[in-house]
């Protein structure tokens, strides 16, 4: 059994094999980190080539879905075929930049397997994140600033901003609970609006119904949206396809939430 074992270690073609195996695995991870920090299906594919060319595999085919990314890598006439599952799909700007220099890195001057599983890693655990405090009231400054393009009064603009900072804590701290993002989007525009609109109502506002709706801004999908036309337009129309109907979704669970929030403020009259 031994010698059998021996002879498999042995084997060029289960060796090329077993690298291939490894190349693909290293450079699925990088399309996936890229996908879930918000990238476009171009920026994605091109961040998975890079990756696995530069490792030192031959490219046969990379195919992109909206929870799964597949890929088919080749060293002389042995070939091999891998598939990664994607998570949630949010954004990141400054890991998807780092997660991009990497893969050019790894492009441009190679490396191995290991050293790209350990900068990765690296880069998803330390790449720095604004303070959480500072998201919700950057958040709720926005939602107030674009309540004033609206049409916001300034006697709402306070009850504005406190809706869209609360309102991006709750998300925060029910997505880190593995609420599903639909119902998050109901429950923080309900609750957002409903801050927003209360708040504007106290404090003599005559836009109270604008309030409610710029308390919930936060909860528009700019870069989903985005990357859905972009998708199409690129030639991806699944994936931009089921970007769009995923930004359609969160808009009327977002506009239900609304609904609710300014049901509930009639109701109070």
């Amino acid at each position: 059994m031994q010698d059998e074992l021996d002879e498999d270690d042995a084997d060029p073609v289960r060796m090329r094999h077993r690298d291939l195996e490894r190349i693909a695995n290293a450079a699925l991870r990088v399309g996936r980190a890229l996908m879930e920090c918000g990238a476009s299906v171009s920026v994605t594919r091109l961040g998975v080539t890079m990756t696995a060319r530069g490792l030192g595999a031959g490219i046969i085919g990379v195919r992109v879905g909206y929870a799964s990314i597949g890929l088919t890598v080749s060293a002389e006439q042995t070939t091999i075929t891998r598939m990664i599952s994607v998570g949630g799909l949010g954004v990141n700007h400054r890991l998807d930049m780092a997660v991009r220099a990497l893969a050019a890195r790894v492009a441009e001057k190679g490396g191995t397997v290991a050293s790209v599983n350990g900068d990765l890693d690296r880069l998803i655990r330390e790449t720095p994140r604004h303070p959480i405090w500072l998201v919700a009231l950057a958040t709720g400054v926005a939602c107030a600033a674009f309540g004033r393009l609206l049409g916001v009064d300034g006697q709402a603009f306070a009850a504005v901003l406190l809706g869209g900072t609360v309102g991006q804590d709750l998300r925060r701290r029910l997505a880190a609970r593995g609420v599903n993002p639909f119902v998050i989007a109901a429950l923080v525009a309900f609750v957002a609006g409903s801050i927003g609109g209360w708040g504007a109502r106290l404090l003599g506002s005559a836009s109270v119904d604008m309030a409610t709706i710029a308390a919930s801004l936060l909860l528009v999908p700019g870069v989903p949206a985005t990357n859905a036309q972009t998708d199409i337009m690129e030639g991806y129309p699944t994936v931009g396809s089921a970007r769009a109907v995923a930004v359609g979704m969160m808009m009327i669970f977002a506009a239900t939430g609304i609904w609710c929030a300014q049901g509930l403020l009639r109701a109070g009259a």
